[in-house]
């Protein structure tokens, strides 16, 4: 039983100079680590810039009288609707927030307005827990940094369902948290 080294003989191409097996092979893990190494820099330089542009923008309009916005043009990353409404479904669910999306996933601003209605669940604009909850249409005020959507929640059969006003934030750069509520529906 003999073994044929692929790597000793080399292989012709129709139009091309003879190379072996084992150069064009070696070549691969070059390429690979050339292409690996091009992507990280990139990837470090875009995340280089970042901070740069956002620590540019938060001095921007700091200054004594010199108005709200520079006109640089340049905007922080916002979450968008699919991201908002996927973010309420989840705090939502099916029957309303758990205690950690309570504790974590509301701005202490909510929390404080919510405790000051004891016997009734400001989040839910209800006293009980309902059947079901749906998650309507999304709104962004890119402009305002807030987006929000009407909850509907279902008590029971038929038409028995409450419609209210959940308002998100909008700075990616924060972790998407609920800042408010308003137990009226959306106007449209």
């Amino acid at each position: 039983m003999s073994h044929t080294s692929h790597t000793s003989h080399p292989s012709r191409t129709a139009h091309g100079p003879r190379t072996s097996r084992a150069s064009r092979r070696a070549k691969r893990p070059a390429l690979l680590a050339a292409t690996c190494v091009t992507a990280v820099g990139l990837g470090l330089g875009l995340a280089a810039a970042a901070p740069v542009a956002a620590a540019g923008q938060s001095g921007a309009g700091s200054g004594a009288g010199s108005g709200a916005d520079s006109g640089s043009g340049a905007t922080a990353r916002q979450y968008d609707a699919k991201e908002v409404r996927h973010f309420l479904k989840g705090f939502y669910g099916n029957h309303g927030p758990s205690a950690w999306e309570r504790e974590h996933l509301v701005t202490e601003e909510l929390k404080e307005k919510a405790a000051q209605t004891p016997d009734y669940d400001l989040l839910l604009c209800a006293q009980n827990i309902p059947k079901a909850i749906d998650i309507g249409p999304v709104t962004t005020a890119q402009s305002a940094g807030v987006g929000w959507a009407p909850v509907t929640t279902h008590w029971g059969k038929g038409q028995d369902t409450q419609v209210f006003t959940a308002y998100v934030g909008l700075d990616a750069s924060k972790p998407m948290k609920l800042m408010d509520i308003s137990c009226e529906a959306p106007s449209a």
